[in-house]
């Protein structure tokens, strides 16, 4: 194994699966390896998998099959959610080497060079999720614009359609001292804007080993980090509408830091869903969350995370939903449709909506996110907005986003890339 110089990633799911990647992948580097991009070949491939969806699961075994027929004597290791959850189903797919669950993902080093390729089926080096502790900081660093910052992992909450608890194990998190020294790091590296990525990251604050107390919380953590000197931007990626106090909201609204752009998940725009859901919330706090941040920022921009067909919804549980939304002063969605996965509650749950009804329920959520951003878009054409650009020049153009998250795409311009720019929409 030791000739094994090369290595290549690939990461399914969320930020906070991405910055977990760019983590392992520099202690790879460290290690003596080469990085190369995923479609080159390399002597050991690595997907980090996420499972939220049965998408995510096929998506992960067709990659295999794709580094298979172009790499066949190359190592393939697989991690991440799906890895946690499902070891044994991973360990069975033809090419797949090794099999890291959510205790072993970080040691990935050790495990490379004790690896050997066999006709046997994959090794797998995981735990039960119970057993699992402790908190690994991890930041993407692909570009010096923009980086996820993992500043919490797991969760207590169990919702019954989820499987994050079964695969990253309980909630646990940084300390803010920590935190801000990675986030000084990363200012030192030019990095402009930093996304505070978890999987509950308004449940900030529990200790590393899944201390049921929080020892700190999530307002105090993005008071600290707005003393850092050199990063110009921050967002929360995502937060419960149970866990954003109206505190934070008004300390947002107050920085120059911190941006007036909110990711809060809904899941659904009815009580008797958000019931069978077990989300810890009615749909009468969402609302009053979304009017408190227009209020204080009329500008803010606000994301929905929101699933349709879970079981038991009806037709009237669904126009609630669409009724609810499109009452909301709200800015785009994020559409899910219902995947049944093993070993949730949600399984139990009668009747079963037809797939077919699920995807159209989709579509018609979508179509409401495109007038939504439209609408939000539209609404601030000939305003002054703050634009960050990245670096990438896709072919003569570059892209960056305002404060409030408005994509802009003008030719590109080296003098622009990775500074802010005042521009008018």
């Amino acid at each position: 194994m030791n000739q094994k110089q090369t290595v290549a990633f690939h990461t399914l799911g969320c930020k906070l699966n991405f910055s977990e990647t760019s983590t392992l992948s520099r202690l790879m580097e460290k290690e003596g390896f080469e990085k190369k991009d995923f479609d080159e070949v390399a002597d050991v491939y690595v997907i980090n998998t996420c499972s939220v969806t049965d998408n995510a699961d096929k998506e992960c075994r067709q990659i295999v099959r794709r580094i298979q027929r172009k790499a066949p004597e190359s190592f393939v290791i697989i991690t991440g959610c799906y890895a946690q959850l499902k070891p044994k189903e991973i360990a069975g797919i033809p090419g797949v080497d090794l099999v890291l669950g959510a205790a072993e993902k970080f040691n990935i080093a050790e495990h490379i060079g004790n690896l050997t390729k066999t006709n046997d089926p994959a090794k797998i080096c995981s735990c039960d999720i119970s057993e699992v502790s402790g908190f690994n900081a991890s930041f993407s660093q692909n570009d010096r614009t923009r980086t996820f910052l993992k500043v919490q992992d797991g969760c207590d909450y169990n919702c019954s359609f989820c499987t994050i608890p079964m695969a990253r194990g309980k909630s646990r998190s940084d300390s803010i001292a920590n935190v801000i020294m990675n986030a000084e790091k990363l200012a030192a590296d030019g990095v402009k804007e930093i996304v505070l990525t978890g999987v509950n990251l308004g449940d900030f604050g529990k200790g590393p080993d899944g201390d049921k107390q929080h020892q700190e919380n999530f307002t105090d953590l993005v008071k600290a980090l707005d003393e850092v000197k050199g990063i110009e931007r921050y967002r929360i990626s995502s937060i419960e509408p149970n866990l954003i106090t109206n505190e934070l909201i008004e300390w947002v609204a107050n920085s120059d830091q911190f941006m007036p752009h909110f990711h809060i998940p809904l899941q659904s725009g009815s009580d008797n869903i958000l019931g069978l859901m077990r989300r810890r919330y009615k749909r009468a706090l969402y609302a009053e969350k979304v009017a408190l941040i227009k209020q204080l920022m009329p500008h803010a921009a606000i994301g929905v995370d929101v699933i349709v067909g879970f079981p038991g919804e009806t037709d009237e549980d669904f126009k609630e939903t669409f009724d609810f939304i499109h009452s909301l002063d709200v800015s785009y969605l994020h559409v899910f449709t219902y995947s049944e996965r093993d070993n949730t509650k949600a399984l139990e749950i009668k009747p079963v909506v037809p797939v077919s009804v699920r995807n159209e329920r989709n579509k018609t959520l979508r179509n409401l996110s495109y007038m939504k951003l439209q609408y939000f878009t539209q609404h601030h054409s000939g305003t002054n907005r703050p634009v960050l650009f990245e670096a990438f020049n896709k072919e003569g153009m570059m892209e960056g986003y305002t404060d409030n998250y408005i994509r802009i795409s003008t030719p590109y311009r080296a003098e622009w890339a990775n500074q802010i720019v005042d521009w008018n929409l």
